[in-house]
C-alpha cells in the first residue's frame, strides 16, 4: 500500500525555492539545545531546594525536552509555518529561550513570500520573544538570567547573593530591547535567504528564457536551410526526375511505333519501368521535400511503416523491384514470425537490404548478387549480401580493408546454421529451390596502409557518411552489427546481424 508521504508534495503558491543545507541544521539544532537548556537552568534554580512540587517536576520535564523539541527544525523546509507556531507554542509555555522560535521565524520568512503571512509571523515572533525575554527578567535575582548579566562582579556565585548593578526596571527595558533586536535580526536574515533565493529562480528563468530564445533562432535557422534545400531540390531533383519520365514515355510511344519483335517489346517494357520508377522516385523526392518543409510531418514519416520495414510483402516488392531494373538476383530467404520484430529493428533491417543492393547495383553493374536474409526470434535478423568484383576492374583492385568494426584477421561469416534448406525456406519473389548461391568462405584481407590510399573499382566509397559507412552507424546504434570487405575470391561481402528486440 502505497504511503501517503512518500508522493511529492503540491508547492505552495507562495513558496520560495530555498535549499535545506545540511551544515545549516547541523548547528541550528545543537544551538536551541543549548539556550533551551541554559534558560531553563537559570529558571529551575528556585526550586532546587523543594523539587517535589509541581513546578520542580515541571522544570524536571522541561529540562528533558529541551534535548528533543528543538529536533522540530528539520520540519522547517516542507512545513515552516507549522513549526513556527509550534516553536511560539514551546517557547511561550516552556521556560525556554525564544532562540528555537526566533530559528524557525527565519525559515518561514525565509521560504513563504506572503506578504499578510509575513506580518503575521513577524508580530507573533515579536511578541513570544518580549514575552520569554521579559519573563525571565521579571525572576529573582537568582533565576534569572538578565540578573546574572547585570549582576556586580564577585556577586552570585560561590554561594554569594546576587546583587544588581542596576534596578529592576532597567533590567526589563533592557531585555525587551534585547528581544526586539533578536527579532529584527532574525527577520533580516530570513529576508536576505528568501531574496537571494528568488534572484537566484530569476537568474534561472532569464538563462532559461535566453536558452529557448537560441534554441528558437538555431531552429529557425535550420528551418530557413531546410526551406532553402527544399526550394533547390525541387527546382533540380524534380525537374530532372520529370524529364526521365517524359522521356521514358516517349521511348515507350516511339517503341510502340516500330515493327512487332521481342526486341521492340522488351524495349518498351524497359521505358515503361524507367517511366515508372522515375514516377515513383519523383513522389519520393516530393515526400523528403516537404518532409524539410514540415518538420513534424518528418518525425511522423520517419517513424517504421510497413513500406519501409521488414516484412514479406516489401521484401517481396524489393526484390520484385531490384530485378525489373535488371539486377541478376539470387534469393536466399528464411524468415519466420516477421510481425513479433522490433518496428524499428524491421525498419533498419530493410533499408540494410535496400543499401546492401544499391551498393551492388552502383559498384558492380552486370554482375550477378546474392541475397541471404534470416530471420527467427531465438536468433535476431541475420542479412548477407555479396557480388563479385566487376572482372574487368581486377586488373586494379587492390586489397580492401575491413570496416572499422571488423577486425583484421576475421573470417566473413558463413550461413548460420538456423537457415533451413531451400525447400523448407519461406518462398519470397522467386526463392531458388536450388541450395545457397554462393560460397561466402574465406578470410577477408588485412588492412594495408598502401590500400588506404585508392579506393579499388567495384569498392563502394565512404560519402560523407553514406552509404556503407552510414549504415554501420545505423546498425551499430540499433544493437547490431555490420561488416563489409572483399575475400580472396574478389567476392565482395556486406554481413549485418540485428537483434530481435531493440
Amino acid at each position: 500500500m502505497p504511503r501517503p508521504w512518500a508522493h511529492p508534495q503540491t508547492p505552495a503558491p507562495d513558496e520560495v525555492p530555498v535549499r535545506t543545507r545540511r551544515w545549516c541544521t547541523a548547528v541550528m539544532i545543537p544551538c536551541a539545545v543549548f539556550c533551551c537548556l541554559a534558560q531553563c537552568s537559570f529558571a529551575a534554580q528556585r526550586y532546587v531546594a523543594d523539587a517535589a512540587n509541581a513546578m520542580g517536576t515541571l522544570m524536571i520535564v522541561a529540562t528533558l525536552l529541551s534535548f528533543v523539541l528543538p529536533f522540530v527544525l528539520l520540519l522547517r523546509d516542507a512545513r515552516p509555518e507549522p513549526v513556527f507556531w509550534c516553536c511560539c507554542a514551546i517557547v511561550s509555555l516552556l521556560p525556554y529561550s525564544p532562540a528555537l522560535m526566533l530559528m524557525s521565524l527565519t525559515s518561514l520568512l525565509a521560504r513563504r513570500r506572503d506578504r499578510s503571512r509575513t506580518l503575521r509571523a513577524i508580530v507573533a515572533g515579536s511578541v513570544v520573544s518580549v514575552w520569554a525575554e521579559t519573563r525571565d527578567a521579571y525572576h529573582p535575582a537568582d533565576s534569572s538570567f538578565w540578573h546574572m548579566v547585570f549582576a556586580k562582579p564577585g556577586t552570585g556565585t560561590n554561594g554569594v547573593p546576587l546583587v544588581p548593578l542596576t534596578d529592576d526596571l532597567t533590567i526589563v527595558i533592557f531585555a525587551i530591547v534585547a528581544a526586539m533586536t533578536e527579532t529584527l535580526v532574525a527577520v533580516l536574515i530570513g529576508l536576505h535567504i528568501r531574496s537571494k533565493a528568488a534572484l537566484d529562480e530569476a537568474d534561472a528563468r532569464v538563462n532559461a528564457a535566453r536558452h529557448h530564445a537560441e534554441n528558437l533562432q538555431t531552429d529557425l535557422n535550420n528551418q530557413q536551410l531546410a526551406d532553402a534545400i527544399a526550394a533547390e531540390a525541387h527546382d533540380t531533383l524534380a525537374h530532372s526526375l520529370s524529364l526521365i519520365a517524359l522521356n521514358a514515355s516517349a521511348l515507350q510511344t516511339e517503341a510502340s511505333h516500330l515493327p512487332d519483335s521481342a526486341q521492340a517489346r522488351t524495349l518498351a517494357q524497359k521505358a515503361e519501368d524507367i517511366r515508372r520508377q522515375s514516377a515513383g522516385a519523383l513522389d519520393e523526392a516530393h515526400s523528403i521535400i516537404n518532409m524539410l518543409r514540415d518538420p513534424a510531418q518528418a518525425w511522423r514519416q520517419l517513424g517504421p511503416s510497413t513500406s519501409t520495414s521488414l516484412t514479406r510483402e516489401s521484401l517481396d516488392d524489393l526484390i520484385t523491384d531490384v530485378r525489373n531494373s535488371g539486377m541478376q538476383l539470387n534469393t536466399w530467404i528464411d524468415i519466420s514470425q516477421i510481425s513479433t520484430l522490433d518496428d524499428d529493428i524491421a525498419k533498419v533491417a530493410y533499408r540494410a537490404v535496400q543499401e546492401g543492393l544499391t551498393n551492388a547495383r552502383r559498384h558492380a553493374p552486370g554482375t550477378p548478387v546474392s541475397l541471404e536474409v534470416a530471420a527467427a526470434p531465438q536468433d535476431g535478423v541475420h542479412i548477407h549480401i555479396s557480388n563479385p568484383v566487376p572482372a574487368d576492374r581486377e586488373a586494379t583492385r587492390e586489397a580492401v580493408p575491413p570496416a572499422p568494426d571488423m577486425p583484421a584477421s576475421a573470417t566473413t561469416p558463413s550461413a548460420p546454421s538456423s537457415i533451413a534448406p531451400a525447400q523448407a525456406a519461406a518462398p519470397v519473389s522467386g526463392t531458388p529451390a536450388s541450395g545457397k548461391p554462393s560460397s561466402r568462405t574465406g578470410a577477408l584481407p588485412s588492412p594495408d596502409p598502401a590500400s588506404r590510399r585508392e579506393t579499388p573499382p567495384g569498392v563502394p566509397e565512404a560519402r560523407n557518411g553514406a552509404g556503407l559507412p552510414g549504415l554501420v552507424a545505423r546498425v551499430r546504434s540499433a544493437g547490431g552489427t555490420c561488416r563489409y570487405g572483399v575475400d580472396e575470391r574478389h567476392v565482395f561481402h556486406v554481413d549485418v546481424t540485428l537483434p530481435w528486440h531493440g
